[in-house]
């Protein structure tokens, strides 16, 4: 018998910005010292309310903003502080 499986898409079960908060305060919360874990959780994010619409807000292409929110993007902070306003979100801090 083979086990059949399907590739699995965050972007496509995060339906409301309380998912997409969750989401990325529990990747944040696991993260650990893998920046790229974050930014392709804001990819996923940024994919669940609409690549382009999120690229029209920050003012990058759909190519940029897909490519800096890659596994294998670098984004600067400037960049993901204007992905983070325009899905509606906050970068704040807490006591560890």
């Amino acid at each position: 018998m083979t086990i059949k499986t399907l590739p699995w898409d965050s972007a496509k079960h995060l339906g409301s910005d309380d998912d997409r908060v969750a989401y990325l305060n529990a990747a944040l919360d696991e993260a650990g010292d893998d920046p790229a874990f974050i930014t392709q959780v804001l990819g996923d994010i940024a994919r669940s309310r609409g690549i382009e619409r999120v690229a029209r807000e920050t003012g990058m292409t759909r190519q940029g903003l897909y490519k800096a929110l890659s596994a294998d993007g670098n984004p600067e902070l400037s960049t993901l502080l204007k992905v983070l306003r325009a899905l509606g979100m906050k970068l704040h801090a807490e006591a560890a």
